[in-house]
């Protein structure tokens, strides 16, 4: 449980998680008398926590994280921002952190979409299929041109800081001089998942040849599924469908499940 002591918040605000205290914690707001809440105080709440009362009524979800000057010192806050579910007053209120589903982050690469001259066709594709099949508890796109740099970058942010389940990508997989992404993605990955990968291209080589051509990659960074997926959203869908049923499970024992994967669950 923990004791967050916010400013009024209508519902679909967001603002920082900057003073709160664990259940059994005495310390006080950073404006009160006494010690300040730690960083090290709360815990890890990666986006998609929901914060709930005793009766399982969300009323803030982790959206994201910032970096605050602290009032009362020299270093750095690390702070979940948190938007609003509810409407509720200020004060300190008691709220459970929960994880109830999974987080998914995509990335749509690509040079005209990141400069406004190109609908984002495939990204909404690929959110709404995943959805489809996997119960989400907090979606967020984001656009990129095809700088291999920008993407290493993000693809680590996503992972290590924001703690999203679930990173897609969305084009930059072909031979193009501008297809960065294979080897962005390879160059944050912890290891690497090969079979993700030769699924999709076995299910695009059963649509056409030129599936060949694609150097999609697959595999885990910290906890997170990362996943390349083509450009174009019928080849979204259709490498999508290959790897779907994967994705659950491969998700649960990141997290730590010991369910044998034999077991047919």
């Amino acid at each position: 449980m923990l004791f967050v002591n916010l400013t009024a918040c209508p519902a679909g605000s967001t603002l920082p998680l900057a003073t709160a205290r664990p259940q059994g914690v005495s310390c006080h707001t950073l404006s009160g008398k006494g010690r300040a809440c730690a960083p090290a105080d709360l815990p890890k709440l990666p986006v998609g926590t929901s914060l709930a009362d005793e009766a399982g009524t969300a009323h803030l979800v982790v959206t994201g994280h910032v970096l605050l000057p602290s009032p009362d010192g020299p270093h750095a806050l690390f702070c979940p921002l948190l938007t609003a579910l509810v409407d509720f007053p200020a004060g300190e209120i008691a709220l459970l952190p929960e994880k109830r589903g999974t987080s998914l982050a995509w990335i749509t690469l690509s040079d005209s979409t990141h400069a406004g001259t190109r609908e984002d066709a495939s990204g909404p594709v690929l959110a709404s299929k995943v959805r489809d099949f996997l119960d989400i508890d907090y979606a967020q796109g984001y656009l990129l041109p095809d700088n291999a740099s920008d993407l290493r970058a993000l693809l680590t942010h996503l992972a290590l800081v924001e703690g999203y389940d679930l990173i897609l990508t969305t084009g930059g997989t072909g031979v193009a001089p501008t297809d960065v992404t294979p080897e962005a993605t390879a160059r944050v990955l912890d290891y690497e998942l090969p079979g993700f990968a030769q699924a999709m291209t076995m299910a695009s080589l059963a649509k056409t040849p030129m599936g060949a051509i694609s150097r999609a990659r697959a595999g885990v960074i910290g906890r997170s599924l990362v996943v390349n997926l083509p450009g174009s959203p019928k080849a979204v869908q259709e490498n999508l469908e290959a790897v779907l049923p994967c994705f659950r499970h491969t998700i649960e024992k990141l997290h730590g499940d010991s369910t044998p994967c034999g077991s047919g669950s």
